[in-house]
């Protein structure tokens, strides 16, 4: 059994570089990504392995085109607007309709990797909004 405290254990895909700051401001640690599948193609359908430290969450968000989620590793936490955040083990796929405000992001003690699928890439970029509320994540085991 693989320990989800251990990152090499959860790599599949490269874990990419850092995020730059314009987008790390909305992470409350640090985020590695690698893009599998670019923007500029014709899918419409941008893929990136996103690697959480332990204990960094991004800020609540919406994709107006769309996001799934493929966990593949470590443990780690999804939350829809006016719904409990829901944990996220390998093998958990996450499908997040257009416009719909959400966050995500790894455990307190655990690293977190997922693939990020980005649906109808289209219809623009995601709308960055305010900070998950310190005492809702740290409720959370």
């Amino acid at each position: 059994m693989s320990d989800s405290n251990n990152l090499s254990e959860s790599v599949i895909f490269p874990k990419g570089e850092e995020l730059p700051e314009f987008l790390s401001k909305y992470f409350s640690g640090k985020v590695w990504v690698s893009m599998l599948v670019g923007r500029d193609n014709e899918f419409n359908c941008p893929i990136g392995n996103v690697t959480f430290e332990p204990g960094c969450i991004n800020n609540w968000h919406k994709h107006p085109g769309g996001q799934i989620l493929l966990v593949t590793g470590g443990r780690g936490y999804y939350q829809e607007e006016g719904k409990p955040a829901r944990e996220l083990k390998p093998g958990d796929i996450v499908t997040i309709a257009p416009d719909v405000k959400h966050w995500h992001g790894a455990a307190h003690d655990s690293w977190f990797v997922h693939l990020s699928v980005e649906t109808n890439a289209n219809a623009g970029p995601a709308e960055w909004l305010e900070p998950v509320a310190d005492e809702d994540y740290s409720k959370l085991k």
